[in-house]
């Protein structure tokens, strides 16, 4: 009787799971990919940095590959072609975004720019953004905040720098540069240097390290995102770690936008004011959440991808010195040594812009797109991708492809953006509708505080040996170890 009993109760298992298969189209034609285990799927073989482990596993399965993370399909695009294919034919089936923790309890459920499921909300979120927030006359009138700031760090390196060649780190010096730029421009406050007030200093702190430990948690890398039992009983802390960083990120926030509710902000000309004035006109849309959720979006997008664009330019600046030399010769050429450059220099200097394209194209601060998903079937290079698949592009393999770049595609060579056309294949910020709104922000900041760090400054590494470019991890990827070189002031 027990026996029969089993046997039943297994075979209504099995049947179960058979036609969960059938449903879930995994007879179809999908996109090849490697073995997985039921279940865990493909998760225990993921690696960090997960570019580099999906580009090896192109290698292998093909530029459109998929995985299983838990019982979710995951979709990993590795070509160019594809991913044209993907947000131009596609677009609107991929627009959405897969609801992850993060989003839960970071982004507010999942109500801000980045996070948003594609619909009326996000096209509001888009509009705000592009046309209150980000667009090209605000980002104009903040060019007094961008000058200011860069021209601090500046002055800052050649204090250090006044007798010869003095050893500096440049990675958190970029850091605090592009995290001050952008509050000045959300709250009209600075964090870092001799000017800030202690509190404020220590709370940047405390908000930095959280952001910095959100983003290591970025991206579809949690396994308790996709494995239930994982989540009903947090057992691997995920849901305990996002409820203390919500907390901190949020009561951060919070007071920014209080202080400026309250008349106590330092400037009547910044972000927050500019929203509260949206909120008194239309108090239903305009709540905290959404005025929080756009500064939270600004914070992630707007400081960590700038400061790490600008320690990979150096970087590869550092290892080859003949294109410092190139780009000093334009700048003097262009600008001479009556004055420092500014940002309306900028279209000018076409080699400098190409040295930005090239760092973009080698060393894209999101690597793997922001994950998206698929709202209905589609169909992508012959394969069958099902309805509420993951999405990912992955950018840094796209950019290394010598099928797009040539064969010299994995060395630094500003100079191929010489080509017309050539930046219109970066997917640095993106693609598709999704793209990031502040890309105009972040070149403008990049290609003005390098070009001046060539024109005020000379440069050596701090070895005769080239610097290795080891990864960190996270969604926003860093040099592992921070940034050092030898710099001296530059004498006309």
């Amino acid at each position: 009787m027990y026996a029969f009993l089993h046997l039943s109760l297994l075979s209504i298992f099995f049947f179960l799971i058979f036609k969960k298969l059938i449903k879930s189209n995994a007879f179809k034609n999908l996109p090849p990919g490697p073995p997985y285990i039921p279940y865990i799927g493909n998760l225990h073989q993921l690696k960090q940095p997960f570019h580099r482990t999906f580009y090896h596993l192109s290698q292998k399965y093909g530029k459109v590959f998929s995985l299983r993370f838990g019982s979710r399909l995951v979709v990993v695009v590795s070509s160019q072609t594809a991913a044209q294919e993907c947000f131009s034919k596609n677009d609107i089936v991929v627009a959405n975004r897969p609801h992850f923790l993060t989003g839960k309890y970071v982004a507010y459920n999942n109500t801000t720019l980045l996070l948003s499921p594609y619909g009326d909300h996000w096209r509001n979120l888009r509009r705000i953004a592009t046309l209150e927030v980000l667009s090209t006359h605000r980002v104009t009138s903040f060019l007094e905040i961008r000058r200011d700031e860069i021209m601090r760090l500046v002055r800052k390196l050649a204090q250090e720098c006044t007798n010869g060649f003095n050893k500096v780190e440049l990675s958190s010096k970029f850091s605090e540069m592009t995290f001050n730029t952008i509050m000045r421009m959300v709250s009209g406050k600075r964090y870092y240097g001799e000017d800030c007030d202690v509190s404020d200093v220590e709370k940047a702190r405390v908000f930095r390290e959280t952001i910095k430990e959100l983003m290591a948690m970025g991206g579809a890398n949690n396994p308790g995102d996709f494995i239930s039992v994982l989540r009903w009983f947090d057992l691997d802390g995920l849901d305990s770690k996002l409820k203390r960083i919500s907390k901190i990120t949020d009561s951060f926030l919070q007071e920014l936008v209080d202080e400026h509710r309250s008349g106590k902000g330092n400037n009547s000309d910044t972000m927050i004011d500019h929203l509260l004035t949206q909120q008194h006109s239309n108090p239903e849309y305009y709540t905290d959440g959404i005025i929080k959720g756009l500064i939270l979006v600004m914070l992630l997008g707007g400081t960590d991808t700038s400061s790490v664009t600008l320690e990979w330019a150096m970087l590869n600046l550092l290892n080859h010195p003949k294109i410092i030399e190139r780009a000093r010769k334009e700048i003097d050429t262009l600008i001479k040594h009556d004055r420092l450059i500014d940002e309306p220099d900028i279209s000018k200097l076409s080699y400098l812009q190409n040295i930005v394209y090239e760092t973009l194209r080698l060393h894209p601060a999101a690597p793997l797109s922001v994950p998206h998903l698929s709202s209905e079937d589609f169909t992508l290079e012959g394969y069958k991708v099902p309805q509420n698949t993951i999405v990912l592009v992955n950018a840094w393999a796209i950019h290394r492809d010598p099928d797009v770049w040539s064969e010299d595609s994995t060395q630094f060579k500003p100079e191929r953006f010489e080509k017309e056309g050539e930046a219109n294949k970066l997917l640095a910020f993106g693609i598709g509708r999704r793209a990031c709104p502040g890309a105009n922000l972040a070149q403008r900041t990049v290609n003005l505080t390098l070009g001046l760090l060539i024109q005020c400054f000379e440069w050596e590494r701090t070895t005769h040996e080239k610097i290795g470019i080891v990864e960190g991890k996270g969604l926003t990827v860093s040099k592992k170890i921070p940034l050092e070189a030898m710099c001296k002031v530059r004498t006309p």
